[in-house]
């Protein structure tokens, strides 16, 4: 049976991640809260659910750990991002707490399941290491949100950092499918490498604008 469905949900993951990454672009060059914007949004959401549900039974039927890790941290990048988009009165639901302790639980398995792979001989702990660290350093900010309930401009931070650490997952999966490079941990850590800067200048621009206004 999985020799017909996998093939089919790989068509489905792919389309879903091509519709994301167009959407994504989209949403990047429209007026922010605009019509646009928020419609490119939640089909970039929408996207990457099925990205998401789309990935997990492929990690399972190929057996790989790893990518099982991937689909769940690139998840939440997402999911997250759209509920800081969506709760503008920033009271946390019991919902926002609890994917805080899955993305936090994902990235402490990342480090534990790296060491694993270093033993087995593969660079991808790297990999491994670096998104883990991520997962954790993102869960904590997000959780010190939750608890503070700062004002709108930390909140539209938030959001634009976690749906452009998504896009950052959907361009990774891209740039593994159709570059070569060794060792093998590089294309999966350099869209981050490349991109993160661009979080951090639109972080900045963003929280001066509040502060200005």
């Amino acid at each position: 049976m999985s020799d017909i469905i996998a093939p089919a949900l790989l068509v489905v993951h792919i389309g879903a991640g091509t519709i994301s990454l167009a959407t994504a672009a989209l949403a990047l060059v429209t007026a922010k809260g605009g019509r646009w914007h928020v419609l490119a949004g939640r089909v970039y959401a929408i996207g990457m659910t099925v990205v998401f549900l789309t990935a997990v039974p492929l990690a399972f039927w190929g057996g790989s750990t790893f990518l099982f890790l991937i689909a769940l941290f690139s998840f939440y990048l997402v999911f997250a991002g759209w509920r800081f988009a969506r709760n503008r009165h920033r009271r946390p639901h019991p919902v926002d707490w609890l994917a805080v302790a899955a993305i936090g639980i994902t990235g402490l398995t990342m480090w534990g399941y790296a060491v694993v792979v270093a033993l087995g001989g593969s660079s991808q702990w790297v990999t491994l290491m670096v998104f883990g660290g991520i997962a954790i350093a993102l869960g904590l900010a997000d959780a010190r949100f939750h608890r503070t309930q700062p004002g709108g401009a930390r909140r539209v931070s938030r959001h634009l950092t976690n749906m452009m650490a998504g896009t950052i997952a959907t361009i990774t999966a891209v740039t593994v499918v159709n570059v070569n490079m060794e060792p093998v941990w590089v294309p999966w850590i350099l869209p981050t490498v490349v991109i993160t800067p661009l979080i951090a200048w639109w972080n900045v621009r963003v929280l001066r604008r509040s502060r200005s206004s």
